[in-house]
């Protein structure tokens, strides 16, 4: 007889408010979702994304059962990294709207029980920062350009750059600059696109500068910022050769002289002096590439950040063991410094896990091939729940809930990556995360905006919206809402930082969490398991035997309970 999962009823907004005023530690456990501002809904028919849009779909996010909101960036920018490259850290971009728009969208999250986090881009601005501009104006000897990292060119007349360092998005990492009277000059940093100057943290105006722009935010009622490159505001000192022509293959593997330096860290404890200062447990979240999960627990000490992102667990193949090493090596990593784990699978710099999970493994996670469809799905749903189930917090990419694929086959003038247009930088694929959801079946942009959308959206988009799977039994977003409906209601999941693993088949995941059972079957093949009790919720359907024992589809997750 097979096991149908019951859903857990969706809050009312009156319950959501008082559940967020009471628990405290929220974000120990919380389910965080990622808001690409320009892809999540437009309000105003100009085919982008904007915080009207967003603040608009706030109910949508309440009922789907998060507990916060991550919005990317959504600053003054000329856009050249899709607003990663901030012009002006206290003014929103008119494409997504203005203060007052940010203004609303934090008022109406808090009274739906949601918290607002906002991305925060400290290792470098936009060429279009009044700082760069008058850096450049100035001319050589500028105290603007001590901002920067400006350095004179090697070379009998300064003409090749000032080490090796090579930009993640390909090419030099340098670019030189022409002086305001018309001769060659200096050679500024860009670890990313050359629109993106890096920082100079070593002059205390950075730093004075970053601390004030948190307190604005702070005092616009935020609940935490996400930080951008969280590894890479420090460089060695001197800025060393690197000595390798391949260098991004170390990336995630070594610690690089630009990148997880230990001076960053002195930043974060003067930054968080400041968030302790506000009431209502305001969080800071580290992006933080580094070569193992132990060195990024050195972000989250106590004295710290409170989360880093858990890129390890998101680059880790379908495969059991694997999974097993990795939450096993998370959750002892972060038990010495007392933070929580975290657990995502998707964001907008990434191939959906959908998408991931759909082709053979070694592939890395920037994928330029759909894939197998149905595998793809079948087994992104089945990570959702596993991910669902540690201990920790986990983050959700817009779009995974209602299990988006990647749209591996956008026309190449359409592409606005751009790493796409430097050589021998990052794949430049990241465009196909980040074309906009759908909402519904019909319409020139499946209910995104009334004016197309600034990447085009497949066809046969519609029939993945909202609205086509809203109250579908089965269906991927009832799937998600069932998910974190449970996790709220149940006090197991979430909190802690272990788990107690079960034996298993090979190919099986198994683990007990107080009187819950999380079983994961990465295999092809159907697997009999013991029967942990009611079946909570299965990402496939469970079949049980008279003999207490359950029949796992391929590529499923189920939960039981004993109770």
């Amino acid at each position: 007889m097979s096991q149908q999962p019951s859903a857990a009823p969706a809050p009312t907004p009156t319950s959501a408010v008082a559940t967020v005023a009471k628990r405290r530690d929220w974000w120990r456990d919380a389910v965080i979702y990622q808001v690409y501002p320009r892809s999540f809904a437009d309000s105003n028919g100009d085919g982008m994304g904007d915080l009207e849009g967003v603040r608009s779909r706030l109910p949508y996010l309440r009922d789907l059962g998060v507990d916060a909101v991550w919005l990317s960036p959504f600053y003054a920018s000329p856009q050249a990294d899709a607003g990663y490259d901030v012009a002006d850290y206290r003014a929103v971009d008119p494409m997504f709207g203005n203060l007052l728009d940010a203004d609303a969208l934090i008022r109406d999250a808090r009274e739906a029980g949601l918290r607002i986090i906002v991305d925060l881009v400290p290792n470098h601005s936009s060429d279009q920062h009044e700082w760069f501009k008058r850096a450049l104006r100035e001319g050589p000897g500028s105290s603007l350009r001590d901002r920067y990292h400006f350095r004179p060119g090697k070379g009998a007349d300064g003409e090749l750059p000032p080490n090796d360092w090579e930009s993640i998005f390909g090419g030099p990492a340098w670019t030189r600059i022409t002086e305001p009277n018309g001769t060659p000059g200096e050679w500024y940093l860009h670890l990313f696109a050359p629109e993106q100057p890096d920082f100079n943290w070593e002059h205390p105006a950075v730093g004075d500068e970053f601390r004030s722009v948190l307190r604005f935010w702070l005092d616009m009622g935020v609940d935490g910022f996400r930080i951008d490159v969280a590894h890479g505001l420090v460089k060695a000192a001197g800025l060393p050769d690197l000595g390798s022509h391949d260098q991004l293959k170390l990336l995630g593997n070594d610690v690089m002289p630009f990148f997880d330096q230990d001076g960053v860290h002195e930043i974060y404890r003067q930054w968080r002096l400041i968030l302790d200062e506000y009431s209502g447990e305001r969080i800071f979240v580290a992006e933080a590439w580094t070569p193992t999960v132990e060195r990024t627990a050195n972000y989250v000490r106590p004295d710290e950040l409170h989360q880093a992102f858990n890129f390890q667990y998101l680059a880790t193949e379908w495969d059991a063991e694997q999974l097993r090493e990795v939450v096993d090596r998370t959750l002892e990593a972060m038990r010495p410094v007392g933070a929580p784990s975290t657990w995502v699978l998707s964001n907008h710099d990434v191939t959906r896990h959908a998408t991931r999970f759909a082709n053979p493994p070694g592939l890395g996670t920037q994928i330029r091939t759909a894939g197998d469809r149905e595998v793809g799905l079948r087994r992104a749903r089945a990570a959702t729940l596993l991910m669902l189930a540690l201990p920790g917090s986990a983050y959700v990419y817009q779009g995974e809930e209602l299990g988006l694929p990647d749209v591996v086959d956008l026309p190449d003038e359409v592409r606005q990556d751009p790493a796409y247009f430097r050589g021998a930088g990052q794949d430049g694929f990241r465009d196909g995360c980040r074309v906009p959801i759908p909402w519904t079946r019909e319409g020139s942009s499946y209910g995104f905006g009334d004016g197309g959308s600034w990447l085009p959206q497949p066809a046969g988009w519609g029939e993945l919206s909202v609205e086509a799977q809203e109250g579908v039994p089965g269906s991927t977003l009832e799937l998600y809402r069932s998910a974190l409906g449970i996790r709220r209601a149940r006090p197991d999941l979430g909190a802690g930082d272990s788990v107690e693993w079960l034996k298993a088949p090979a190919g099986v995941l198994a683990f007990r969490r107080g009187e819950f059972v999380c079983v994961t079957n990465t295999t092809g093949e159907a697997v009999t398991t013991p029967a942990y009790g009611r079946v909570l919720l299965a990402s496939g359907e469970v079949e049980g035997t008279a003999d207490g024992e359950a029949k796992l589809p391929a590529d499923t997750t189920a939960w039981f309970s004993a109770v």
